[in-house]
């Protein structure tokens, strides 16, 4: 089945791919979705996974209240400058009703106003300042999952929402080489989950100061490119220096009797991943999702009529089954009645099982199955018998296939300038990853940002010093940077 848009990779492609294959759905509230359970196991698998690896760091799992009170959202003055065109304001605890109209009233008006929550540097500081006595050591690693909000003016489905399941970490550390390091090694957990787990290549870097995160010293990023060429931020780990521990008094005591203000981080993923899972890895078909994170990795589909044929396939099936539950492969055995195989073949594609194995009269006959792989939508016929040596083995080269393609279109993507017009024209047409020399000034950034709508996405870590001109003004240059359109 082709999605009904008009242009692949439109936004209706996109949206249709979404509630067709039963990941999610609008709400009634704009920019906030129903997660489907097909949708939230994709999550859920994400969160136990990323959860085990975070814990393995030392980090402990802990919650903190959706409500803050904006005088402590202000304290860090950067940090509210970032996010309050976003926050959602709670004035009232109550209200009146006439005539089936809500209306508020100053006898309910709360005398401290609260913020449902943009992040949760906020509350997490102001608790450290009451937790950091002289017998507790540092470093202190929490780790939170949670929802926040921040109201988007242009939602786009599981790219930017108003409301989003999000992954959060905070740390405190007693010196800067500390919190710097602890920020670039969660960097790198995010960056071999991501690649190794959802099979999606990024580029590591860190961000401008224009587009660092408010409150931040140094923002370090991972970005990604899309199926339209667009860039997406997917994971960010933040070195915040000093400034939350001086804003909210946070102090440490240190062995020569003296206390001094600690260094923090704070770092998150979201549900934004599995926007960039769909719109990396799928097809006019449908999704097409890694094995390790696809909820169902095998179907298994019979097109056999004969009662005395069913009989025998269901007790080969059976066998099957026992084996992929023992190696642990997450198996579905798709026998409804009320559906004809096609129309399961069309439902399987469009939810982006790896595998399909499908079974018939001719193929018990000759001790075969018809195994058809979706990431390259290749069929092929392979003994029943060395289904148990083979399996593994598929599973994971279609894994390293998705990232394979993926990389291949990243690659694809990635262009070399430093030309100015040729640059505008680009952005104007295909768009992509533009390599290119910035002279480090904010007006320059600024100016090429409204010539084009393409904004630097990052300063690439591996990048070395590479002295030229700046694409827009022609002064000196240490390096190039990456400039994309992006969500």
């Amino acid at each position: 089945m082709n999605f009904s848009c008009n242009k692949y990779l439109s936004n209706k492609w996109f949206n249709d791919l979404i509630c067709k294959s039963n990941l999610a759905e609008s709400s009634k509230i704009r920019g906030c979705l129903i997660f489907k359970p097909y949708g939230l196991e994709i999550w859920n698998k994400i969160k136990n996974k990323l959860n085990y690896l975070i814990k393995k760091t030392g980090h402990e799992n802990y919650y903190f209240p959706l409500l803050i009170s904006s005088a402590d959202l202000n304290k860090e003055s950067n940090h509210i400058k970032g996010f309050f065109r976003e926050c959602a304001l709670v004035t009232h605890s109550g209200f009146n009703i006439k005539n089936n109209k809500i209306l508020l009233d100053r006898k309910y008006k709360l005398k401290t106003e609260l913020i449902i929550r943009p992040t949760s540097e906020a509350i997490i500081w102001n608790a450290l300042k009451k937790w950091l006595t002289s017998s507790i050591k540092l470093p202190i690693l929490l780790n939170q999952w949670s929802n926040i909000i921040r109201w988007e003016l242009r939602p786009r489905f599981l790219l930017r929402n108003s409301e989003f399941l999000l992954q959060e970490g905070h740390t405190i550390h007693s010196s800067k080489q500390e919190a710097l390091s602890h920020s670039i090694k969660i960097l790198n957990l995010y960056k071999d989950f991501i690649e190794k787990i959802l099979s999606i290549p990024v580029i590591k870097g860190k961000k401008t100061k224009t587009e660092k995160f408010a409150g931040a010293n140094t923002t370090f990023c991972l970005e990604s490119v899309l199926l339209d060429g667009k860039a997406l931020q997917i994971a960010t780990s933040h070195f915040l220096g000093q400034n939350f521990s001086k804003s909210f008094d946070v102090k440490y005591y240190k062995k020569n009797g003296t206390y001094k203000h600690p260094w923090g981080t704070s770092w998150g993923i979201s549900t934004r991943l599995i926007g960039a899972l769909v719109f990396t890895h799928s097809d006019k078909y449908g999704l097409i999702l890694p094995p390790k994170i696809a909820p169902i990795q095998i179907v298994i589909i019979s097109i056999i009529k004969k009662l005395e044929d069913k009989q025998i396939l269901e007790k080969l099936v059976k066998k099957i089954r026992v084996f992929f539950k023992k190696k642990q492969i997450r198996c579905f055995y798709d026998n409804r009645k009320q559906y004809h195989p096609g129309w399961k073949f069309n439902e399987y594609d469009i939810k982006g099982i790896p595998i399909r194995i499908t079974i018939g009269k001719n193929e018990i006959q000759k001790g075969l199955i018809e195994l058809f792989r979706r990431d390259n939508r290749k069929k092929k016929h392979i003994k029943i018998r060395t289904i148990k040596k083979k399996i593994t083995y598929f599973l994971k080269n279609i894994q390293n296939n998705i990232f394979l393609k993926a990389l291949f279109l990243k690659n694809k993507f990635t262009k070399t300038i430093d030309d100015y017009k040729k640059f505008k024209q680009i952005f104007r047409s295909s768009g992509g990853l533009i390599y290119a020399h910035w002279d480090g000034m904010k007006e320059s950034e600024n100016q090429i940002k409204e010539d084009t709508s393409a904004s630097i996405i990052c300063i690439p870590s591996k990048t070395k010093s590479n002295f030229g001109h700046c694409i827009y003004s022609k002064n000196l240059s240490k390096q190039r940077v990456i400039f994309a359109k992006c969500y």
